[in-house]
């Protein structure tokens, strides 16, 4: 099944280490599941642990999964995209892979994750800031990003203008990143 035009394609960011059954990849499943359900593509970095578990939740949901993939990655750690990627969208760079899951996306949920996470995460958020990319939605999932952030405010508050806040918004769980996702697209 390909991507309709109309459907919306998020991009979901999240760590590669959680292993089927594990608490973080069935919130992941659970994520992709509730996607899938409400029509929309599903893109994620097509590989395991949490883009894993998306990319099964939406599947098996009967959603649509691109996974954006990447060469630097494969020499670097050999692995292929995992099993339930429908459509590959293949870079040759770690950049080209990142600036094609920020840019080709209408709004972008990250999961818990570590340094490539928060890098999707502030890659998205600055070319939003300085108007790279058009307005979206970066919907933060949990509560480790809030905490991370609110540090960061709290310390570094001078260097981030309460203005470009405005960008990030928090859900505690799958269902509230679902509900936040359809407001901000205006599917409600």
């Amino acid at each position: 099944m390909k991507a309709s035009k109309m459907e919306k394609k998020i991009s979901v960011f999240g760590g590669s280490a959680p292993k089927p059954g594990t608490p973080p990849y069935l919130e992941a499943l659970k994520l992709g599941q509730l996607l899938a359900t409400a029509g929309m593509t599903v893109l994620t970095g097509g590989y395991s642990g949490t883009m894993e578990a998306v990319s099964r939740g939406a599947s098996e949901a009967g959603g649509h999964v691109i996974g954006v993939t990447c060469d630097e990655i494969e020499v670097w750690r050999p692995t292929d995209p995992n099993a339930w990627v429908a459509e590959e969208w293949r870079c040759h760079s770690f950049n080209d892979r990142l600036n094609t899951l920020v840019t080709h996306c209408d709004a972008a949920i990250a999961l818990p994750g570590g340094i490539g996470t928060l890098l999707e995460i502030a890659l998205t958020w600055n070319q939003l800031v300085i108007g790279i990319i058009e307005p979206k939605p970066v919907i933060l999932l949990g509560s480790a990003w809030q905490k991370v952030l609110e540090t960061f405010f709290s310390e570094l508050g001078d260097y981030i203008p309460v203005d470009d806040r405005q960008y990030l918004a928090y859900a505690p769980d799958p269902s509230t990143a679902l509900e936040l996702l359809r407001h901000f697209l205006g599917l409600v």
